[in-house]
């Protein structure tokens, strides 16, 4: 099933054709095009596309004096700073294959995804807790060398000069040794031919936690990445791409932010203002300050827009859109949002296994909220029976939505009896199974319903938690909403609802059940609603129905 049978939105037409490119070719000629076009705006200080391109040759030089070979793994382990991007395109033009790692990472955790993925070389900065966390795997793991980055080698003249000075306490004492090296102080010989690298060659392992068991390394190629920052750059109907300039809150390590942000502008020449990490009163400022055309962000970033208390008085005119992904957005927080700021807020949708993006509603013209819009050009989708996967969902119900795409993984590294589990062969194309039960209405417009492994039986009744916390949502008191199922003697499953209030409510959770049980179906109805001063959230500030479900029964 593709969209040629209804109306489609996207000003490129669904049947474009991409070229797959290896994502180094695609930053040369970029910066070959426009040199001193800004590519990143950090702290106060710009980067062009001439110098991070520069700089990633340097790296990926650097690298080969180590002597990194093509297929070799370089870890990153680092915040929203120039050093991020110089690496990523760095160890690609050396024929490395990148794995992205959260800064928010235990050793624990950190530790195990060095082993699984075989990061021979792990690149931080010298902040405390990066340098301590990547140490102690250095020392516990089979990771061969740690290169540390300078925080204030990135930061403009005066900015600089106070951390070296004044904050020399958030410099980390780093032991320099054989295996802990300074980035600057490493050889390298800048004639020195590089391996070649092309568009089949695999080019990031992007970690996804699932819903269940340990992380799993998705497979992408420089074809998959760069096939979907085109298919991203595509559904842009805004003037001269090149003018651009997103404002950067999502964490880079973030396939969401990877390719929505980085890839994407890289490919169009836009400039990125990068933020080290969500803060909503210095996103407003810089939005202000750098005339942000466009924010991509998750929906708690813009319930936390809304709550600050200079958003009323913040310029937002330069924005055209904001992007939301990640998770459904609360049709309250979207109706609040574009009501307060004016700026045209559309949802989106994809998986780490989809290099980013799948699907997204129109920048301009038609687009229905509460839905994940249609896909990017290129993007066929099928519904896969609830119950059978093998079979196809009857028409006009719900079904397990399903992918096929230039932007597919190839596979989880090391994982390949894992095939059978994650797609779907229908002909002679897989089909990514994405575990969310979707419907697509006559315009062609998709809808996540729930997640299959979410859904709560009740008595015999599939309860989508969705729908359950949408009706919870449309109560002014309620801030945020989680459902989950928990036992119940007779009906095997109820529904239990944790919330959080908006400031300055006192509604109990009593009443608010009582409130909610006379507007859902009866098998809908909730045993009871928990009132929570907070509710678990990912590392991109999502909310995290997994980690609620761990913290009330345990589960790991």
């Amino acid at each position: 099933m593709t969209v040629s049978s209804t109306p489609y939105h996207h000003p490129t037409p669904w049947d474009t054709q991409f070229k797959p490119q290896a994502l180094p070719d695609m930053l040369a000629q970029t910066a070959a095009r426009n040199p001193q076009a800004p590519f990143l705006h950090f702290m106060g200080r710009t980067f062009s596309y001439d110098r991070i391109a520069k700089e990633a040759d340097y790296f990926a030089c650097r690298l080969k004096y180590l002597g990194i070979e093509k297929g070799d793994r370089v870890g990153l382990f680092l915040p929203n700073v120039p050093l991020y991007a110089i690496a990523y395109y760095g160890a690609m033009l050396a024929g490395a294959v990148v794995v992205n790692f959260s800064p928010l990472y235990t050793v624990e955790e950190l530790a195990w995804q060095v082993e699984d993925s075989g990061t021979k070389v792990l690149v931080t900065l010298d902040v405390p807790e990066l340098y301590q966390t990547a140490s102690n795997v250095l020392e516990s793991s089979g990771l061969e060398r740690l290169i540390v980055g300078s925080l204030a080698d990135q930061l403009p003249g005066m900015k600089s000069f106070a951390l070296r000075t004044l904050g020399r306490g958030k410099i980390a004492k780093v032991a320099w040794s054989d295996c802990i090296l300074k980035l600057s102080e490493i050889s390298f010989d800048p004639t020195l031919d590089l391996d070649e690298v092309g568009s089949q060659d695999l080019a990031l392992l992007q970690y996804t936690g699932g819903t269940t068991g340990r992380p799993k390394g998705a497979m992408l190629g420089h074809d998959q990445l760069s096939m979907n920052a085109q298919q991203v750059a595509a559904i842009n109907p805004f003037g001269v791409p090149d003018r651009e300039v997103f404002l950067g809150a999502l964490p880079f390590f973030h396939v969401f932010a990877n390719t929505s942000l980085l890839n994407h502008a890289m490919v169009t020449g836009a400039a990125i203002v990068m933020l080290p990490r969500f803060d909503a009163g210095q996103v407003l400022k810089a939005i202000a300050k750098y005339k942000a055309t466009g924010f991509p962000g998750v929906p708690t970033m813009f319930q936390a827009l809304l709550d600050h208390p200079d958003i009323a008085k913040t310029d937002l005119s330069s924005l055209k859109v904001c992007i939301s992904g990640g998770a459904p957005m609360p049709a309250p927080v979207h109706e609040k949002f574009e009501s307060v700021t004016g700026v045209r807020v559309v949802e989106g949708y994809g998986l780490t296994e989809s290099s980013g993006v799948v699907s997204a509603n129109p920048y301009a013209g038609m687009r229905k909220k509460g839905t994940i819009g249609q896909p990017v050009a290129g993007t066929a989708i099928v519904f896969l029976d609830k119950e059978d996967p093998s079979k196809l969902a009857a028409d006009g119900e719900p079904g397990e939505l399903a992918v096929h795409g230039p932007q597919i993984m190839r596979g989880y590294w090391n994982k390949p009896d894992a095939f059978d589990d994650t797609f779907v062969m229908l002909g002679n194309k897989a089909y990514l199974r994405t575990g969310d039960v979707a419907v697509m209405d006559e315009d062609g417009f998709l809808q996540i319903v729930d997640r299959i492994k979410d859904m709560i039986a009740v008595g015999g009744f599939k309860v989508f938690p969705s729908q359950v916390e949408d009706v919870l949502l449309e109560n002014d008191a309620v801030k945020e909403a989680l459902v989950i199922g928990v036992p119940h003697d007779y009906l095997g499953e109820m529904p239990r609802a944790y919330i959080t209030l908006q400031s300055g409510n006192d509604l109990t959770g009593g009443a608010l059940a009582d409130w909610l049980n006379t507007r859902v179906g009866k098998h809908e109805r909730v045993e009871s609603v928990v009132i929570r001063d907070e509710l678990p959230k990912t590392l991109i500030g999502k909310l995290d129905r997994k980690a609620l479900r761990a913290e009330v029964f345990g589960e790991s």
